[in-house]
């Protein structure tokens, strides 16, 4: 009895974890849509609006190929060529896989180099803006030692683009740092990284930045936000808010039932129920990198707090290795963070649409006020063609306020 009692849940728990995952792999590689957005491809900006200002945000791209055939940087020259001047190209960071760019006499130093040279040479002659921010693996995958990484990284990248503001925020701080990309549109940038990265990471005026306590960040971000209530703001960073992927507690049935493969993607020895172990660590503790983790769920918790006050909020961010869009109290929030792999990513939830997809996003912002994001995809299978998909396109609504007496 005790044989039967004890081998039929288990069986079943096989064929369930079996049947997800037979589920999962016809939606993956396939866009989801929230049923109010299965429609997108019939909306489209107004025919007599302008394109002011256009932005394409590049979360991830630490895998990129460097021998002139990635198919991200191919689409990226593309679009480079179109925006011109008009437009902004941003890094999301997780710029340089493994641990950003060592010392010289590192084993990794002469390969991370020249992937970041390629990148620089990739945006270097395009006339728009060019800026770089920095995510976990650029601080030496979040590890001590990891300030003296992120600022040889931006040492490079501000030499080699003659650039002061082609790596924010400068020295490791952690913003915010604003720029007026238009009439109306308003870019922030913070680095997400300084609240989760273990050692050392700087404060106070004597390494660079504008105040001796984290409390006064916040304190300048709301101010910002609410001078700007009249316009729209884009908020770039590395860590998401909302993502239905890894960092946000969603794994595949394959990790749970395999779950050496995330040491190793051809370790398959099959641990049913065991190997459920870690992903529930990882969803309800989690790594540092994760949302669930304490210092991690208290950044976002202050964000977010911040955030609801307004409604003219667009956050991007990389990290999770795929594309998300989800609106939550009238603000948009983003994942762009499959410019060199990709991760599963869950549908449904929160979500308006998720893809996993090498690709990034563009906000494309127009004479009329109107803000607009599509989802670019490249066609991997296809070399001989530069331009992917549009797979998403929709139209951001804001509430904007009157600009605020000071």
């Amino acid at each position: 009895m005790l044989f039967y009692f004890l081998i039929i849940p288990t069986v079943l728990f096989i064929v369930f974890l079996l049947f997800s995952y037979w589920q999962e792999r016809k939606y993956r590689d396939k866009p989801f849509y929230k049923l109010s957005d299965v429609g997108w491809r019939k909306f489209q900006p107004s025919p007599d609006a302008k394109l002011v200002h256009s932005i394409a945000f590049l979360g991830d791209v630490g895998y990129v190929q460097t021998d002139g055939s990635d198919p991200v940087l191919r689409m990226l020259q593309e679009w480079e060529q179109n925006a011109g001047a008009q437009g902004s190209v941003l890094f999301l960071g997780d710029n340089l896989y493994p641990v950003g760019l060592p010392a010289e006499t590192h084993r990794h130093y002469a390969a991370a180099k020249e992937r970041l040279d390629y990148l620089l040479s990739i945006v270097g002659p395009f006339s728009g803006r060019k800026i770089f921010l920095s995510g976990n693996h650029d601080w030496n995958k979040g590890r001590k030692r990891g300030l003296e990484y992120v600022l040889r990284q931006e040492q490079h990248v501000v030499e080699t683009l003659q650039d002061e503001q082609s790596y924010l925020p400068r020295n490791g701080c952690p913003g915010p740092d604003a720029i007026q990309l238009a009439d109306g549109l308003l870019l922030i940038i913070i680095n997400t990284q300084w609240w989760v990265q273990r050692g050392e990471k700087p404060m106070g005026r004597q390494q660079g930045c504008p105040y001796d306590d984290i409390e006064d960040f916040f304190l300048r971000l709301n101010k910002l936000l609410r001078r700007n209530r009249h316009q729209r703001i884009v908020i770039a960073a590395h860590h998401p808010l909302y993502s239905n992927a890894l960092h946000g507690g969603k794994f595949t049935m394959k990790q749970h039932i395999f779950p050496l493969t995330a040491a190793h993607k051809r370790i398959y020895i099959p641990l049913p129920i065991f190997g459920s172990l870690y992903p529930f660590y990882r969803k309800l503790f989690g790594a540092y990198e994760d949302m669930s983790h304490r210092t991690y769920r208290k950044m976002r918790k202050r964000l977010l707090r911040i955030f609801h006050q307004y409604s003219n909020i667009v956050y991007v961010a990389g990290h999770d290795h795929n594309l998300q869009h989800f609106e939550v109290r009238q603000n948009h929030y983003i994942v762009s963070g499959s410019g060199s792999k990709t991760s599963f990513v869950k549908k449904g939830g929160k979500a308006t649409f998720s893809l996993e997809h090498r690709g990034f996003f563009v906000l494309n912002y127009y004479s009329n006020g109107e803000l607009w994001v599509e989802a670019l995809t490249v066609n991997e299978d296809d070399t001989s063609s530069i331009l992917g998909a549009v797979v998403f396109r929709k139209e951001l609504h804001p509430v904007l306020q009157p600009v605020e007496q000071v």
